[in-house]
């Protein structure tokens, strides 16, 4: 297999697991996180600064590069990989949330998927085996098979349909990745918000024995504990010898409680995203850096905070770089999410190895004020 996974210990209080996974491009520690470079970069951040702040992999999104350049262009250039100089493990995620999410108009059927693009309309088509050739091509460690994502809510014959057509869908990918030795396909557990439907789609995947498994159809709207609930449900069905994932995840709390749970992996726009609107994570809670009471705050954006950010510009100089829509201050507060959550996974791998990680939890929640705050950031 392109992967392995290697377990180095479990929690005594928790049950959450500390690993690594192996990849051709070196060593992921887990639990953690994982940056989002949608179009092969990650909004505002360098390929040297990511690691800088000690980045063990980052995501792109196959349905935004094969829109534009196209995976023909991204396989010419050597990969993804050499395409934007990361030389660090890379995962793509198969498009098909994208396919259902950003286009307004579209068909599925058996074969796969009918829809305009959201750039210019175009007519396209991405199938299962379509998903692995764009993969392929594009060469990530780490690549996903081609799934559909029920929206939330939907009801149990829908999610059941859908489910079981993601399912035929795996078989078709497994026949037709052309680069099992140097390249680990990922199967999607799907089922909505029903026990029953997640036990079906873990039974049928795991059946099949792909290198590792994700948890789809999560953080689409539902309330936490749901998706609490269904990790409880949905984990212990999974491997213990492989790498679990789950999708679109990364608000502290949610990563934590993921953790506890048995996950390794998570990816989310969330710290980029925020970042760009002037909101960033810190040990004490949010800071909206907008807001006029930072205007002659000159101390960092969090005193606990080691970044780069944090140990050489204040509050109040980051406030009018944002007001000003000044670029670098979108850098400086993307830098500084990210690292955050970074330092997050670093420290809840730590509070495995300690055999506290339910003692971490509750200490992190106090202090940034998440028991009493269902937002998660």
């Amino acid at each position: 297999m392109a992967i392995k996974y290697e377990l180095i210990k479990v929690c005594k209080q928790s049950g959450a697991r500390l690993g690594r996974v192996h990849t051709p491009h070196g060593v992921i520690e887990t639990p953690t996180f994982m940056p989002v470079g949608t179009q092969a970069t990650v909004k505002t951040m360098s390929p040297e600064e990511l690691k800088r702040m000690d980045a063990h992999i980052i995501l792109s999104n196959t349905y935004h590069l094969f829109l534009r350049p196209g995976h023909e262009i991204v396989r010419k250039a050597g990969g993804l990989h050499k395409f934007m100089n990361w030389d660090r493990p890379i995962l793509t995620d198969s498009g098909g949330f994208q396919v259902f999410s950003l286009s307004n108009m579209r068909k599925i059927r058996e074969e796969g998927v009918d829809f305009r693009s959201h750039l210019n309309g175009d007519k396209l088509f991405i199938s299962p085996e379509k998903a692995m050739e764009i993969q392929n091509a594009l060469g990530p460690d780490i690549m996903m098979a081609f799934d559909e994502c029920a929206p939330f809510p939907a009801d149990h014959s829908y999610v059941k349909q859908s489910l079981e057509r993601t399912t035929r869908w795996a078989e078709r990918c497994l026949a037709s990745h052309a680069r099992p030795h140097d390249q680990a396909l990922f199967a999607i557990v799907q089922g909505g918000m029903y026990e029953d439907l997640r036990k079906q789609s873990a039974a049928d995947l795991t059946s099949m024995d792909f290198p590792g498994y994700a948890i789809g159809g999560l953080s689409v709207g539902e309330p936490k504990d749901m998706m609490f609930n269904m990790l409880d449900v949905t984990v212990p069905l999974l491997p213990s010898n492989k790498p679990r994932y789950l999708m679109g995840v990364g608000s502290p709390d949610a990563l934590i409680e993921g953790s506890i749970r048995g996950v390794d992996m998570f990816d989310c726009v969330l710290p980029t995203r925020i970042a760009r609107n002037g909101t960033t994570m810190t040990s004490g809670g949010r800071v909206v850096i907008k807001n006029a009471k930072y205007t002659e705050d000159f101390g960092p954006l969090d005193p606990e905070c080691t970044c780069y950010t944090c140990q050489n510009y204040s509050r109040a100089y980051i406030r009018h770089l944002i007001k000003a829509d000044e670029t670098f201050g979108l850098r400086l507060t993307t830098y500084h999410n990210l690292h955050f959550l970074l330092q997050l996974m670093r420290d809840v791998r730590q509070a495995i190895m300690d055999d506290r990680l339910l003692d971490f939890r509750d200490d992190f929640f106090a202090k940034y004020g998440l028991f009493d705050n269902d937002k998660g950031f």
